[in-house]
């Protein structure tokens, strides 16, 4: 079908001329679309096996369809939000194929309320106003109106329950940004691709900002933004109909299904600040196969890295003291570099019969992205240049040929903030005397410290293929298969294995990690007549699902102790730390492959008990492998109150199940305390030494989910929709915080293999840890209008949210008197990061005018207060942030028929949050969490050619 830009009000009052000859419908219908230069929605699998009528005359829509379909099974009918739409007729409902989208949605100018979608429903497709929960449903013109490069970003910007953060310092976390849907974790928002599920990233976030600490969700800035026709996000709970990880709601990506055109795009542009070029190629083309379409896309990204950061205080007190080897600013905060970035999609569909239709779509996306850690202090990092086995304060120093042998190395002091011109460490540092030949100490090779470099390759990859139809005049089924793949390749350069001393190199491959699922789903569906004009329908379906999580060794040298190791269980006054610095590679004893599998059965029907009264009920059972069963079921409704108002609601229960990675990964993270930098050993709660501290096996996450609101709709061009919604969500897992480390439990990981255990300082454990109840409002006006000769389209989206942390669990610890006490598993600082650190106002206002070939845009953001604990080091480094107003901008020229210039500024004012009370702790300008980002505007440029 074909979807012509909006040109005034009430199309369906207008009158047209056509000139249609008898003709299969699904042609006849489309000729209708164009010389009305409107949009049109029909199942196309019926059009194409019907017969219309010839059309020649002056009529308006609804004249026109109705005597173009006269006497064939398809009818006109008037939808909820008084749009006309060609369905079955109501004898006939059961030849209605459940499928996504069949227009291709033109959005220059605003939004289209004919936008239908099929997630959270497995009967036919519904629009924005019509569905029963809160939907929102994006065209692709609409979201790639924006400075930001990858579908990530885009959303955020889009939907303002959703948040995502920069995450410049933060593990693998920086590599893969957790996305954060009404206030959940990352891994509680289920991600399809054309209605089936997509896999999750194989990264785990071991640092995530408090409140996605522990979580692994997918990855949705690999999918290529070129691809996409729209995006539809449920914001309401779903696991009764998809399964785990739909607590906060489900996103659906519908893949572009064009079947003739295509277009070719060049994007550039920077930062006001003068930093981050980017440069983006996309390219799209549809292709008409027999009785179907092949839609190719190809993305490809180079981006500079930004900077925003101030000299660390105790770097600057080196300088000062004398230190000219300290780099300005020793640590960088800002967005990752992305040296390089290949997408690719495609989609398909042809028809095996007159009933029958083979479908198969594919993502594939490698991308190489590089940062970096913090800044290794030349007299304050234990293990490098500290010596941890000294009651003062001592540099390391290894004597190469042994400890008491030979020449004996002197002890160097630490008196002063510049240890470089000690007389005793310069004997150490004299390459040519019998000392500096065999007394080595890292400062002779960093000596103003370094800034270890971290990165990785990230590789991902999606197939899907089905067959789906008609078995007969009744039931339509949907066979099909999946395999998804993430896989993540760290790096790590400027840093040492100081346990190898003067043989360490500084570039390590520390291993890698890897996720697999496969997935097989078989779906049936049908339509009854039912007591009203409105068909009952009724689907059902089986699900089979296996996971697999695997981690990788490293290279030896990122994880072998040498012979210079800290070893606690010996009596050794060696004192260098074990691994590379910063990201010690995975071992031997670490590396593994861990699978589940489970089987899911699932129904629901939707049905009318009135006219204006709509119900439907969903109901899920599912069993894995590895932790049992579950069954959780929802019920939903809306009441169409009068020909302006309807109410909905719904009430259901969810889980989300433990992921393998959790259940199994052991993992060495660098992170800041009280004290400073320290080594934290995340371990499967199934570990003895977790099981120690009171660890258990994990269990699902359970959740009750509640919504009610309310929709306005006065004509296409005129709606709101109100919502509320209750998320109680028990026994979350996470990991605890930080546990410190007795030398009983390290000398038992030590015996186990775990060499590197000696120099951790404590140890972190997934567990089912608390509670929380989140609750929200989301608020959806559009308001479309004429003036001044302009075509004005205003969009406003708010959402307030409120997370509360009703349960903590504890562990036990040993006080310093000797008692064993308990100890909440989470921080005070913990529990607010997870109350307060996403503001709890998020809004935009979008306002879109047109004019002969030119398109303006305008939107406001606007970012609430937040809290965070700077560099999660619970240290009393608490910043109390405030709001955040920001303006976008964008200039479309349409400069011929296939020629599109377009101009725009993200954050055209160059906002930034409030500064950082505590930058001089690690050099962060600006906090690192801030919902509007460290990174200020960004100005761009777009040349677009379609053919």
């Amino acid at each position: 079908m074909l979807a012509a830009s909006w040109s005034g009000f009430s199309l369906a009052q207008q009158t047209f001329q056509f000139d249609i000859n008898p003709q299969q419908a699904d042609e006849a219908l489309t000729e209708f679309a164009k010389q009305a230069n409107t949009t049109l929605l029909f199942p196309i699998e019926m059009a194409e096996r019907i017969k219309a009528n010839g059309l020649s005359g002056t009529f308006t829509l609804k004249e026109g369809l109705q005597l173009l379909l006269a006497g064939t099974p398809l009818a006109v009918q008037i939808d909820a939000t008084g749009m006309l739409v060609v369905k079955a007729a109501p004898e006939r409902p059961k030849t209605i194929l459940p499928r996504g989208p069949v227009t291709r949605i033109n959005d220059n100018i605003g939004f289209s309320i004919e936008r239908i979608a099929v997630v959270g429903t497995r009967s036919a497709p519904r629009s924005v106003v019509e569905s029963p929960v809160p939907l929102d449903i994006i065209g692709i013109n609409a979201m790639q109106s924006q400075g930001a490069t990858d579908v990530l970003s885009m959303l955020s910007a889009t939907v303002p329950s959703l948040n995502v953060n920069d995450q410049p310092i933060n593990d693998a976390a920086s590599l893969v940004r957790p996305a954060n849907l009404r206030g959940m974790a990352a891994d509680h928002t289920l991600i399809l691709v054309n209605g089936k599920r997509r896999h999750r990233s194989a990264v785990i976030t071991f640092l995530g900002g408090g409140l996605s600490d522990g979580a692994q969700g997918p990855d949705i800035s690999v999918l290529p933004a070129a691809s996409m026709k729209q995006v539809e996000v449920l914001r309401d709970g779903a696991a009764a109909q998809y399964g785990s990880d739909a607590i906060a709601g489900v996103i659906n990506f519908v893949l572009d299904d064009e079947a003739e055109a295509g277009y070719f795009a060049v994007k550039t542009g920077q930062h006001l600040e003068g930093d981050g070029e980017v440069l983006q190629i996309q390219a799209n083309k549809g292709y008409a196969m027999a009785e179907g379409f092949l839609n190719i896309t190809t993305e490809y990204r180079q981006q500079n890295d930004t900077h925003r950061a101030v000299q660390r205080d105790d770097a600057q007190t080196l300088i000062d003291a004398g230190n000219v080897y300290v780099s300005s600013p020793a640590q960088n905060w800002g967005a990752l570099e992305v040296n390089s970035e290949w997408k690719l999609a495609f989609n398909s569909e042809t028809a095996v019969t007159d009933d029958i239709a083979f479908y198969s779509f594919a993502t594939a996306a490698r991308r190489e992205v590089s940062g970096g850690f913090y800044y290794r202090h030349p007299q304050l990092r234990l293990g490098v240049f500290l010596d941890p086995n000294s009651p003062s304060s001592q540099l390391l120093v290894a004597d190469l040929d042994g400890e008491g042998q030979g020449v004996t190395c002197p002890t160097v002091p630490i008196v002063d903030d510049n240890i470089l011109d000690d007389p005793a460490y310069l004997l150490i540092a004299d390459e040519y005397s019998d000392v500096g030949l065999n007394c080595f100490s890292f400062n002779e090779w960093f000596p103003g410290g370094f800034t270890p470099r971290f990165g990785g390759v990230i590789k991902d990859g999606a197939f899907f293929s089905g067959i789906r139809g008609a078995l007969n005049d009744d039931w339509i089924f949907d066979l099909s298969g999946s395999i998804g793949y993430s896989n993540v390749r760290f790096n790590l350069e400027d840093t040492v294995n100081p346990s190898l001393g003067p043989a360490s190199p500084t570039h390590f491959s520390p291993g890698a990690v890897s996720q697999v699922e496969r997935t097989v789903n078989l779906d049936f569906s049908r339509f009854f007549s039912g007591w009203t004009a409105n068909p009952i329908s009724m689907a059902l379906g089986v699900e089979w699902r296996r996971e697999t999580y695997s981690q990788s060794q490293g290279d030896e040298a990122s994880w072998i102790a040498g012979p210079f190791a800290q070893v606690k269980t010996e009596n050794r006054t060696t004192g260098f730390g074990i691994g590379s610095n910063g990201f010690p590679g995975y071992q031997p004893v670490s590396q593994g492959h861990w699978s589940r599998h489970n089987w899911a059965i699932y129904g629901d029907i939707e049905f009318y008990l009135t006219e204006n009264w709509q119900w439907a009920v969903a109901l899920r059972g599912e069993r894995f492998s590895d932790f049992g069963s579950t069954l959780d079921g929802k019920l939903n409704a809306r009441y169409v109150l009068s020909d302006v108002f309807s109410l909905r609601g719904s009430v259901s229960s969810g889980f989300k199940a433990p992921t393998v990675g959790q259940s199994n990964v052991i993992n060495i993270t660098t992170a800041f305390s009280s004290t400073g930098l320290e080594d934290h050993a995340t371990l499967p709660p199934t570990h003895p030494i977790s099981q120690s501290l009171g660890a258990e096996p994990l269990t699902p996450e359970s959740s009750r989910n509640f919504s009610m609101g309310v929709v306005a709709f006065w004509d296409e061009d005129l709606y709101l929709t109100l919502d509320y919604f209750n998320i109680h969500l028990t026994d979350r897992i996470s990991t605890t915080s930080a546990i410190p480390l007795t030398d009983s439990a390290i000398a038992a990981l030590v015996a186990e293999g775990h060499a590197e255990a000696a120099n951790y300082n404590a140890i972190k454990y997934f567990a089912n840890d608390f509670d929380t109840r989140t609750q929200g409002v989301d608020l959806v006006f559009n308001y479309r209008f004429e003036a001044m000769g302009l075509t004005h389209a205003f969009t406003s989206s708010v959402n307030w949210t409120d997370t509360h942390v009703e349960r903590l669990s504890s562990f036990p610890q040993i006080a310093e008197s000797g008692e064993r006490i308990l100890v909440p598993s989470l921080t005070p600082q913990r529990v607010r990061m997870l109350e307060e650190n996403l503001p709890s106002v998020r809004g935009s206002m979008t306002l879109r005018q047109h004019w002969q070939a030119f398109t303006m845009l305008w939107r406001m953001n606007y970012y609430g207060s937040f809290y965070e604990d700077h560099l999660d080091a619970a240290a009393g480094l608490d910043i109390n942030s405030g709001s955040t107003v920001t303006l976008d901008a964008e200039f479309t020229w349409h400069f011929s028929e296939n020629t599109t210039l377009i101009f725009g500024a993200s954050n055209l004012f160059n906002q930034f949050p409030d500064k950082n009370p505590h930058l001089g702790v690690a050099g962060a300008l600006y906090p690192p969490t801030s919902p509007s980002g460290i990174n200020g505007g960004f100005a761009y440029f777009q040349a677009k050619v379609a053919f």
